[in-house]
């Protein structure tokens, strides 16, 4: 017998959560193809290693963009490769699938992602708002009258949402996510230092010591990378408030996009996320600081879910729970 399985098909990592175990992988979105041949060599952590790292004829590709599917193959392929290793197929039976996507995204794209996991292995396929199974996932009550706010920061997309009675009041979804700020700090030591570096750099440096929040931290990481005048490696020592200031703009973006949809929520739900705050999910929660400045922002409290990389998974376990439920609801 086939089990069900929920995944939060992200921009920069594939979580996959099967009915009755949990959370069984969590891997990196990347696949390592032969140019030539055309054949996938590695996927998920294995393929990430290979990144900025690879001969002409190895390319490690990132088939996800700004949370929709860029190369359709590649997804699929990469698809297949997951459930295969988690092993969830029965002996004649597919597994039922549930996937996340963000709020904005149209019919065409909606239908790519459909078409990637019923190819890749799925029986049926349920596709469900980011944000909402977010929330889910971070334990807010939705299902209740009341307002709730969540702000889901991935890779790709940041969706950001007001739920009440189990369903989206207002959200948008900005293409303003980790990827954009890596691309930011990488332009931003090419600009000031005149040299090169790698992606993957450029997101070490996000992790340890980054803030969006002034003043916040004071630290400092020795980077390497190719001097762009002479074209020999150089090292430097780059600061938090350098940082702070390469992302300025694009966490103000985040913080745009939460205060309009605070302005088109009903009043009585606004008195609900005075008193409840907004929380935080998604890998970007994790950004240092990112929730003081949107209290500050936004005038409401601000908190960051448990475990936020976790939540979307989370939850698509516990929509897979009531899966019959949303079998009868609407098959999509």
């Amino acid at each position: 017998m086939a089990r069900d399985i929920g995944i939060d098909l992200g921009t920069a990592n594939v979580l996959i959560h099967v009915k009755g175990k949990g959370i069984v992988l969590n891997e990196p979105s990347v696949v390592a193809m032969d140019r030539i041949t055309g054949n996938v060599l590695e996927v998920g952590e294995e393929a990430r290693r290979m990144v900025g790292r690879t001969p002409g004829n190895i390319e490690a590709i990132r088939p996800l963009k700004d949370g929709v599917i860029a190369d359709f193959d590649v997804t699929e392929a990469m698809l297949r490769y997951f459930i295969n290793k988690i092993n969830v197929k029965g002996f004649l039976s597919k597994p039922r699938m549930l996937i996340c996507c963000p709020t904005n995204i149209t019919k065409v794209e909606q239908k790519a992602i459909r078409e990637a996991a019923e190819k890749s292995g799925g029986k049926k396929v349920y596709l469900e708002e980011e944000p909402k199974i977010a929330a889910i996932g971070a334990g807010m009550e939705i299902f209740q009258p009341s307002g709730n706010m969540v702000v889901d920061i991935g890779g790709g997309t940041t969706d950001v949402a007001v739920l009440s009675m189990g369903d989206i009041v207002t959200a948008q979804s900005i293409r303003m996510a980790g990827d954009k700020f890596d691309a930011e700090i990488l332009q931003y030591i090419k600009r000031k230092y005149k040299l090169l570096i790698g992606e993957r750099t450029a997101e070490n440096i996000k992790i340890e010591i980054a803030t969006v929040f002034e003043g916040a931290r004071q630290e400092s990481i020795d980077i390497r990378g190719r001097d762009m005048v002479s074209g020999l490696p150089r090292t430097i020592t780059v600061y938090s408030e350098e940082i702070e200031e390469a992302l300025r703009e694009s966490v103000a973006m985040i913080v745009q996009a939460a205060r309009t949809v605070l302005e088109q929520t009903p009043p009585e739900l606004s008195a609900d996320i005075i008193d409840r705050g907004i929380i935080l999910t998604g890998g970007g929660a994790l950004l240092h600081g990112i929730d003081q400045l949107l209290a500050e922002q936004l005038k409401v409290p601000v908190f960051v879910a448990e475990d936020p990389m976790d939540c979307v998974a989370k939850g698509t376990g516990i929509m897979l729970e009531n899966i019959d439920k949303l079998e009868k609801r609407k098959v999509v």
